[in-house]
């Protein structure tokens, strides 16, 4: 049975759409309609008589199955339907389908035009049923203009929030809500902090100007962390951490785990030289997810996903299989450790680890070599009065 062909027309929130001739004849001659039930508000008026309307509804399998009994179906969307919208779907679930667009301004370039704002270099991210990390990433780049589209859970208050909690008071707020509704429409510029103030109608959207930079760190001095009491010698120094981030190679290997985070640092870092990556941090101490939550806070270092318990016995399934591994603390259970990551690391995926001690160098090595795998890369490091590090990278 072949696909449907779409006719997809994007539209504002006016109720007083302004149709070309084209779209006109398209809505006249069309039989079959979908959209949501806020898009069949505003056309209900302009569809022909007898006309068959299919609601856009969650979970849209139900749709999905009433489009594939006719040829050919219109569909209403908001704004421009291929920026993070419906036509996208439409693509994945009928990559056979012809689908013709016809686009309205999207979101946030209409909330840029209300308020004069040259838009070309703003930086777009969507946070519509999706998770914090693109905004994350913008942030840490330090992005001077993000356009962030929204939904009834990640509000502009609660963005608001996230944002300073994590130390990024460097932005200003503009929100624009029904954008396009003659009498609803409301556009309101605010700092962070009356933002966090605030309630927003639905649908909203939010743009944000950097009013400062803040200057990116690369490379953080051990004694900036918040540690464990009476451990304050229990970190991986700031040039070793650098170096097990250049051996972990995370803009080849984006999903990191990091086993024995302890105060968060290697893990900190990693966030903030490479905010694209997806990091779960392991630790077996209660104590430090407090740490790990200050230390994230104080360096502005987001979405680092961790998790208390012993890693030898831990449910691995929840969490993204890693490409790169780096041992922090493994509790006298090396081998074991390495035969766990063996089971769940990703082909072409690397283990790092800094060993103390010449006896521990040799455990890893032998345990690598059973696994089958080789240490392809080595670096011996002493730092001021301390023991050397031996830094070992297998494959």
């Amino acid at each position: 049975m072949s696909e449907p062909a779409f006719t997809v027309i994007g539209l504002s929130d006016s109720r007083a759409q302004f149709f070309p001739p084209e779209i006109r004849t398209i809505i006249a001659r069309g039989r079959v309609f979908s959209g949501g039930k806020r898009h069949h508000e505003i056309v209900r008026d302009l569809l022909p008589e007898g006309s068959r309307w299919i609601d856009v509804t969650v979970p849209l399998e139900e749709a999905f199955r009433q489009y594939a009994e006719y040829p050919e179906i219109v569909v209403f969307a908001s704004g421009d339907p291929l920026f993070y919208g419906y036509a996208t779907t439409l693509m994945r679930e009928f990559p056979k389908a012809h689908i013709q667009v016809y686009p309205f301004f999207n979101s946030l370039q209409m909330l840029a035009h209300k308020r004069c704002l040259p838009y070309h270099d703003m930086v777009y991210v969507s946070l519509t049923g999706r998770p914090w990390k693109n905004l994350d990433k913008a942030l840490i780049r330090g992005e001077r203009m993000i356009g962030v589209l929204t939904d009834r859970n990640k509000t502009p208050n609660v963005i608001a929030q996230r944002m300073l909690q994590y130390g990024y008071d460097n932005y200003q707020m503009t929100v624009g809500e029904n954008l396009g509704h003659e009498t609803r429409e409301r556009i309101r510029q605010l700092s962070l902090q009356e933002a966090t103030e605030q309630t927003f109608d639905c649908p909203n959207c939010l743009i944000l100007t950097a009013t400062s930079l803040r200057h990116p760190v690369f490379g953080i001095s051990e004694k900036a962390f918040f540690h464990l009491e009476g451990r304050e010698k229990m970190i991986t120094k700031m040039p070793i951490r650098l170096l097990t981030l250049s051996m972990l190679d995370l803009g080849h290997h984006p999903s990191f785990w990091d086993i024995g985070f302890c105060t968060g640092s290697v893990s900190i870092e990693a966030r903030l030289q490479f905010p694209e990556c997806d990091i779960t941090a392991f630790e077996i101490r209660p104590e430090s997810e407090r740490l790990l939550q200050l230390n994230s806070e104080k360096f502005g270092a987001p979405s680092i996903q961790y998790v208390i318990g012993d890693f030898l016995h831990l449910d691995l399934s929840p969490y993204p299989r890693p490409e790169a591994v780096f041992i922090g603390g493994h509790g006298g259970k090396l081998i074991e450790m390495l035969q766990r990551i063996d089971s769940v690391l990703l082909p072409g995926g690397v283990i790092v680890f800094n060993s103390v001690s010449d006896e521990t160098c040799r455990t890893f090595v032998a345990g690598i070599e059973a696994l089958g795998r080789k240490i392809i890369e080595t670096h011996r490091i002493a730092l001021d009065a301390y023991n050397p590090i031996t830094v070992l990278k297998a494959q």
